[in-house]
């Protein structure tokens, strides 16, 4: 699962996972030490091959390194495409959650961060990472499962068509 900051990828994964009844692992949880000291590269894509050999999984994160193992290890690959400005309030709420302490899908020791490199980053990700992504699901859309849900409509129906699958 990929998409901008604030598009709401931990909390679908949660929601997602327990309805596949799958283990879910958030890539912001395994990669950050606490400080927000980062893995090394080479060592952060060991991990992210290792995690990617289970059997089922929902993954959430973006890491771009990592994208092209994440891709070879999944069937189905879901883009959260919300608007900027859905993303940006979601931002500053979860700032305001989580002032005091770590998101559950965050590493312990990682407090809430607020800054503005941050807030850029996903106000520019529409224009910045979007077609790059969108291209890379166009490449991969005869062999993989491309999900791309540009609403929070959309992403409850996405979720409610699910448990009638299930």
């Amino acid at each position: 699962m990929i998409g901008s900051g604030g598009s709401g990828k931990s909390a679908f994964a949660r929601r997602l996972g327990a309805r596949l009844r799958i283990e879910v692992l958030h890539l912001d949880k395994a990669y950050w030490r606490p400080g927000w000291v980062e893995t090394p590269k080479d060592e952060w894509r060991r991990k992210v091959g290792e995690l990617a050999c289970g059997e089922a999984w929902v993954m959430d994160g973006n890491y771009g390194g990592t994208l092209d193992l994440r891709l070879a290890a999944c069937d189905t690959v879901i883009f959260l495409d919300l608007p900027r400005t859905v993303c940006l309030w979601r931002v500053i709420k979860r700032r305001l959650m989580y002032r005091q302490s770590s998101r559950p899908d965050m590493a312990e020791g990682c407090r809430e961060r607020f800054d503005l490199k941050f807030l850029y980053w996903v106000w520019s990700y529409s224009s910045s990472r979007r077609p790059k992504i969108l291209a890379l699901l166009d490449e991969h859309s005869r062999d993989k499962r491309i999900v791309r849900l540009r609403s929070r409509a959309e992403v409850e129906r996405f979720l409610d068509g699910l448990s009638l699958e299930v």
